[in-house]
């Protein structure tokens, strides 16, 4: 795994490394392999957490030095309460929370044979180690320290019976690892790094993993018809870019397609309509949607997912110049309607609508899942715990609820409907790209809806969760890669 620690799987009786973690419920009894640190470590333990007020609660942790006659330097003591704590266990969470409290660049050993623990949970419990150990340093020319770092260990053994079970779960893990480590990239890269054109290159680089790509240029864009697409780049020295990742996994090639699409706008200044220069510096992390969409599709190359797949990303850089659009243009989509401009700031939606439309009226998907970090307003609703879903189809909303619960990239179903629809009616041209002030992202979503036709599909909105997010035991980055875990559950549940 990049930026992860060397993680293996060893069976119980496996030498253990100077730092040991296992696992105690709240009756403080400890598994078998605890004996494998003394004869009289059961009695040191119990000890030292009547002193620390440990009782083994699910998430608490007790560091300690280790005490003469411990074949260990220190040992970390994992709290994992009842049995019905232990049923309902984020192993990747808890992966990550252990991570966080290993000494950086040393050795450990993880005891994993306690009830209710099996392979598949000791490769989430990897999972979550990897994503935590992630940092973004590669522009930094002073490099910190180990001991300055939030990596944690450099090599981890986690020790269990079923451990060529695990390995062999663990491939599945790494797929999905990658998948977020690239999105996370992505999304941190400097946006005079990472131009549309840099960004095609990156995704291009799927064609290695047997992913068909097709990167359509300002010409093919043009002679499509992506005029809404165009119009947000014209103000750009960059060139536009829409790039189409497709992967057939199914048994028919020929069998109809999942589609999923992504909001690249690699850098937003708001164009004319310009954003206040305060926070403005995040506005590279504005195309996170379209860097799920590269990790997604990392993922289900890397895991030989048997489901045909579209990736799509529109790209485009959205500055103000003598060439940018103005609030009062009319441009005409590739479907054909015709979209007033009242806020050149509202620039996500109008790539979205092309590359929306195109999707679903070339490849004629069972359905489209699009991202996008499309509003503020999201945050207002719904704070940085939640995506902000918006659908016409229940079944695909319930079952992107369900996937968010397993994976805890939770999203929460906003309302739609005429009443909202009516609220983007222009006096000039089909539709307006904003409507007033209350409700701003339901009215982008119905604004994205013009353009799906009878296609199921849903909206994710995830400009609360993409960049700056709340930070979690997996992840302490500026970048999440919000969504790869998600889709990738959605995938794998219902569609191979």
């Amino acid at each position: 795994m990049s930026h992860s620690p060397r993680i293996t799987f060893a069976s119980p009786d496996s030498g253990l490394h100077p730092v040991v973690a296992l696992f105690v419920g709240d009756d403080m009894k400890l598994a078998a392999s605890a004996g494998r640190l003394g004869p009289d470590f059961a009695g040191l333990i119990e000890r030292a957490a009547e002193g620390e007020k440990f009782k083994g609660k699910s998430g608490s942790i007790l560091d300690l030095v280790a005490p003469a006659g411990v074949p260990a330097s220190r040992v970390i003591m994992i709290g994992t309460g009842s049995d019905k704590d232990r049923a309902k266990t984020d192993w990747t969470m808890l992966g990550g929370k252990v991570m966080g409290k290993l000494p950086n660049g040393r050795k450990a050993s993880v005891l994993f044979d306690l009830p209710g623990a099996d392979a598949n949970a000791a490769a989430d419990f990897s999972l979550g180690m990897g994503l935590r150990s992630y940092s973004f340093d590669r522009y930094k020319t002073k490099k910190k320290t180990d001991d300055e770092t939030e990596k944690g260990a450099s090599d981890v053994s986690i020790h269990l019976g079923e451990f060529a079970a695990a390995r062999k779960a663990a491939k599945s893990r790494e797929a999905i690892y990658d998948g977020v480590i690239i999105a996370r990239d992505l999304v941190n890269e400097p946006p005079n790094v990472l131009t549309p054109v840099e960004f095609a290159r990156r995704a291009a680089e799927l064609s290695k993993l047997g992913v068909e790509i097709e990167i359509l240029d300002e010409k093919a864009l043009k002679k499509i018809g992506m005029r809404a697409l165009l119009a947000v780049g014209q103000g750009s020295t960059q060139d536009s870019r829409v790039v189409i990742m497709r992967w057939n996994g199914a048994k028919d090639s020929k069998a109809q397609p999942v589609a999923f699409v992504g909001k690249g706008v690699v850098f937003d200044t708001g164009g004319i309509s310009i954003k206040p220069a305060a926070g403005m510096e995040d506005m590279k992390g504005d195309m996170g949607g379209a860097a799920c969409i590269v990790g997604l599709m990392h993922t289900l190359a890397s895991r030989k997912a048997k489901a045909n797949v579209i990736g799509a990303i529109g790209l485009v850089e959205n500055m103000p110049d003598g060439n940018a659009q103005r609030p009062g243009d009319i441009v005409t989509s590739l479907s054909g309607q015709t979209i007033e401009i009242i806020n050149t700031d509202a620039e996500g939606r109008l790539v979205l609508s092309d590359v929306l439309w195109y999707v679903q009226d070339k490849y004629k998907p069972k359905f489209m899942v699009n991202l996008a970090t499309l509003t503020g307003a999201i945050l207002v609703a719904l704070g940085q715990e939640y995506a902000g879903l918006f659908s016409n189809n229940d079944e695909l909303s319930n079952r992107l609820f369900e996937a968010g619960g397993k994976t805890g990239e939770k999203v929460w179903r906003m309302p739609m409907g005429p009443e909202y629809d009516k609220m983007i009616d222009s006096k000039f041209a089909d539709v307006k790209n904003s409507g007033a002030r209350y409700g701003g992202s339901i009215t982008a979503a119905q604004f994205l809806q013009r353009f799906v036709n009878d296609t199921p599909w849903a909206h994710l909105d995830i400009a609360g969760t993409a960049m700056g997010s709340l930070q979690s035991d997996i992840n302490k980055s500026w970048a999440s890669g919000w969504g790869v875990r998600l889709l990738d559950r959605l995938v794998a549940d219902h569609y191979e």
